[in-house]
């Protein structure tokens, strides 16, 4: 009776082809996504961004007028955020004391970046682009309690 359920399982496996499993590259895989939560922080407030880039892609820069620093004449900054091998990502990004109140837009840009080891010259190449909106609240002490 063992033999029987053997020859059977064998002649499945031997039977079954890789093809018909996977076929192709699924097209979520080449889809570029971007959210923001939450989506009216205050100042001084910690948002989380999630993201997916297409497969091709090393690398996100999320940006905005959202994310000054402390002394910084600048009035829009870039973050950058590595990604797995499946091109997820995700990364908390301090809502500065210093934004202003009111609507800000964040981009991100999914980017595949090269680097020649002979020169040390950068190749960036833009895969993909989102954005979303964030409202900044004013930043009041009773928040904390």
């Amino acid at each position: 009776m063992r033999a029987i359920v053997g020859m059977a399982a064998a002649a499945v496996l031997v039977l079954a082809t890789p093809a018909t499993a996977h076929a192709g590259t699924p097209p979520w895989r080449k889809l570029t996504s971007f959210f923001v939560t939450p989506y009216a922080p205050h100042q001084n407030d910690v948002i989380r961004v999630l993201l997916h880039c297409p497969d091709e892609s090393n690398h996100a820069i999320v940006g905005s007028t959202a994310f000054p620093l402390k002394g910084s004449w600048r009035a829009y900054r870039e973050v950058g955020v590595g990604l797995s091998g499946r091109g997820f990502g995700r990364r908390g990004v301090i809502i500065s004391r210093y934004a202003p109140p009111g609507h800000h837009e964040v981009r991100m840009k999914c980017v595949k970046v090269t680097i020649d080891k002979a020169t040390h010259l950068r190749k960036v190449k833009v895969l993909g682009r989102a954005s979303a909106p964030l409202l900044v609240r004013e930043f009041r002490v009773k928040q904390y309690f």
